[in-house]
């Protein structure tokens, strides 16, 4: 282990206490598994949040276009901006990151970020470029019918929070298709949905109905 490489110490959120040795040139920093290399599991965070980059002058942090930003010591991040041991870098303002520089001393007990045990998804993964649908990672087949992913990408994105009927007929139907969608058509492409995904994990309800609210996705972890 290169204990000479600059650190990332989690001072508050989930992982609080976490130290990583930047060992990889790009540590992207996020909330998506698979793809985030710093994983970081509060529903404030972006899938793809930021990325601290190794450059010719030093660490760089830059932000990935995310919904709740990125700060420095307080700053909001608009510009990729060098790091300097001692910053403190804010995910969304609810994880708190200090950056401990090559130079300074570091602890010994901190683990290699390119070997982070970041959670495994036991349960749904989505790739929205391609629309192709991952349950423990094993892609569903046959693939899902249009309304059925459309649906699913909804719920998704949603990060755990309420999807409304009127939500589901506006992103599933689109534009004139919308109009005068029934309850039951939509109750039956949720169980269509449902049932899809019970085929491959039968023993996790994914799609949670909250009665006179709507619906939520609930994601299975290991």
């Amino acid at each position: 282990m290169n204990q000479d490489a600059p650190m990332l110490i989690i001072e508050s959120g989930q992982l609080a206490g976490q130290r990583w040795l930047i060992d990889s040139d790009v540590v992207v920093i996020g909330r998506e598994i698979g793809i985030a290399d710093l994983m970081l599991p509060e529903r404030q965070v972006s899938r793809r949040h930021a990325k601290i980059e190794r450059t010719p002058e030093g660490f760089v942090l830059t932000d990935l276009n995310s919904k709740n930003g990125t700060f420095l010591n307080g700053k909001e991040v608009k510009e990729p901006k060098l790091l300097q041991d001692g910053d403190e870098i804010q995910i969304a303002l609810c994880v708190k990151i200090a950056f401990v520089g090559s130079d300074a001393t570091a602890p010994l007990n901190a683990r290699p970020i390119s070997k982070a045990m970041r959670p495994v998804v036991r349960g749904i993964r989505i790739d929205k470029d391609s629309r192709r649908v991952y349950i423990a990672e094993q892609e569903l087949e046959p693939p899902l019918s249009l309304q059925q992913y459309r649906l699913l990408e909804l719920l998704v994105d949603a990060n755990g929070g309420l999807v409304s009927r009127q939500d589901i007929v506006e992103r599933v139907w689109e534009g004139e298709n919308a109009y005068g969608v029934s309850e039951q058509a939509i109750d039956a492409l949720v169980r269509r949905l449902r049932d899809r995904i019970a085929e491959r994990d039968p023993d996790h309800e994914y799609i949670v109905t909250v009665r006179g609210h709507g619906l939520r996705f609930e994601n299975r972890y290991q």
